[in-house]
């Protein structure tokens, strides 16, 4: 193949995803040369917000919608990303979940609010909420953000640390469990005990996986809850996108990369399938999976038998893939439970089909055999709180469900499956909300294939990147010896959701492996926080 040179960067960036953007910007910001390279039309990765190509005006967000605290994140001050267009709302009432009986569990921006609505199911909880609350703001404030905003400390030297002080010692009990013992341990009402464990479990963890019991009460203590995005999910992404541009960094769309390059031990820079061959003076960074960067992208030659293993090995989410519902309407969700609770009509997420915690185990089970579980479900109408996502007097609204990736042993039945699927969401919802009987102008469905057909790097239709069971957490994610964003060459690093802290929309990764990256080239760098371990090291 004809082999084109063209041109010489400071440094490469595999996938243009938000964690990839948000490196590329630091890194611009400090006047380095950095290109990035995406295989889509568009970059910004699930910041997706795209418009019925049948109904003109009509905006979904077809894989991020819920972007919890992301105004506080570092990277949204450092990189001006209001100033850029990324605007964020907080609707005061964040989360109800919904009952059979009419009846609703509430999730305020106030804390007391959430409490009196816990409080209506039992008061023991409610007071229970509040003390863990308590116990925890501490360690959210002094721990866990300080960890998740920095690279990781090696295990072991972290439970060294943690063990000096209270604070540190009440996390690690609570992390001896998993977030079910915790929940059943901790709390009474099943109510309570599903809303709690939907949070966590249902989104994220295996709710039985001892070590995440301490996720509970985290979340309890945080300050931000569920945001969106005015204008829709890639609003963000074309901040981040301006940010970039501003600052003299190139997205380059529709490049599909084919190998790195690697010269005398070092990552030098990027062949495309077309052959054209991008150099790095400095480094590559991968925002891709690990199967993708370590068994893909590279030579054997140059890639160590245990990494490839333990690439081959990464592991990812089995309760992970999502299934979603999107409707374009004349007029919001009416729910009936509103007769009870006029204020849902205002409630950014509605949860459906959950009652008590024991659903969780028949999910999981019906996940791991390929089938469907009862359905519980949860989503939004974005137009309620941001009309621009629609025609003027219409509205979008949508919801997602858990469903297995590999439906009846094979994920390709989902192109048959998903629209009969999608009907009977629909249903549900409908029973929930009778107005959707005559409301509904059109409605489409996907699937987790179709996540994995959009996203690669999302295997299996992960959201996430990786689980974070198989000991897949912390500076051992990926996996050990590719913790710390570095890759086993000098100028190749990790930058994407498969490392530190993680997927969702937090941006962290990316702006973890920029603390690496700045300090391995000696960049001056006045953004970056203090170390997690310094934090651990006040406490005691």
């Amino acid at each position: 193949m004809y082999h084109q040179h063209s041109g010489i960067y400071d440094g490469i960036l595999l996938g243009s995803g938000h964690n990839s953007l948000v490196l590329q910007a630091y890194l611009c910001k400090t006047g380095l040369k950095v290109l990035c390279l995406e295989r889509r039309s568009i970059a910004g990765g699930s910041l997706t917000t795209m418009e019925d190509p049948r109904h003109p005006g009509f905006l979904h967000n077809t894989h991020s919608f819920y972007h919890r605290a992301l105004n506080q994140m570092p990277w949204y001050k450092d990189l001006e990303l209001e100033r850029h267009g990324a605007i964020y709302l907080e609707p005061d009432f964040n989360v109800a979940l919904l009952l059979n009986n009419g009846e609703s569990l509430d999730w305020w921006t106030s804390f007391e609010k959430t409490m009196n609505s816990f409080a209506r199911f039992s008061k023991k909880d409610a007071q229970a909420l509040r003390n863990w609350r308590e116990r925890f703001l501490p360690i959210v404030e002094k721990i866990l953000i300080p960890e998740s905003q920095s690279p990781p400390i090696p295990i072991d030297q972290r439970t060294t640390l943690l063990k000096k002080s209270a604070e540190g010692r009440l996390l690690l009990e609570t992390s001896v469990l998993s977030p079910m013992e915790f929940v059943l341990q901790e709390f009474e009402n099943p109510t309570i005990q599903a809303g709690l464990l939907f949070f966590n479990g249902l989104r994220e963890v295996d709710l039985r996986c001892k070590g995440f019991g301490h996720h509970i009460p985290a979340l309890l203590a945080s300050s931000g809850k569920a945001q969106m995005c005015k204008g829709g999910s890639a609003a963000l992404a074309q901040a981040l996108v301006s940010s970039v541009l501003e600052n003299g960094g190139e997205i380059k769309l529709r490049i599909e990369p084919k190998l790195i390059l690697v010269e005398d031990g070092k990552a030098v820079g990027v062949e495309t399938a077309e052959g054209e061959i991008f150099r790095a003076r400095h480094f590559v960074a991968s925002g891709l999976n690990p199967q993708q960067t370590f068994l893909e992208l590279m030579d054997e030659a140059f890639v160590p038998k245990e990494w490839r293993e333990k690439a081959k090995g990464f592991q990812y989410n089995l309760i992970a893939p999502l299934f979603a519902i999107n409707l374009n309407l004349n007029a919001p969700p009416k729910y009936k439970s509103t007769e009870k609770n006029p204020d849902l009509d205002k409630a950014l997420m509605v949860i459906i089909g959950l009652e008590q915690f024991r659903q969780y185990p028949e999910i999981v089970n019906h996940h791991e055999k390929g089938t469907i579980p009862p359905t519980v479900m949860w989503g939004s109408c974005p137009t309620v709180f941001d009309s621009t996502q629609a025609p003027p007097g219409k509205h979008t609204a949508f919801m997602w469900e858990k469903l297995p990736y590999g439906l009846h042993g094979d994920a390709n039945n989902w192109d048959r499956e998903k629209d009969i699927h999608g009907r009977q969401m629909l249903q549900l919802w409908t029973k929930y909300a009778p107005n959707l009987e005559h409301d509904v102008i059109d409605w489409f469905s996907r699937s987790a294939l179709d996540t994995e057909r959009t996203f690669p790097n999302m295997k299996n239709g992960d959201l996430l990147v990786g689980a974070f069971t198989n000991g897949q957490i912390g500076s051992h994610r990926p996996f050990p010896g590719a913790g710390h964003y570095r890759g086993h060459l000098k100028g190749l690093y990790l930058c994407g959701s498969a490392c530190h802290p993680g997927g969702n929309i937090t941006g962290l990764p990316g702006y973890n492996c920029a603390q690496v990256i700045f300090s391995d080239l000696n960049l001056p760098a006045p953004w970056t926080p203090i170390r997690a371990e310094e934090y651990l090291k006040k406490l005691f």
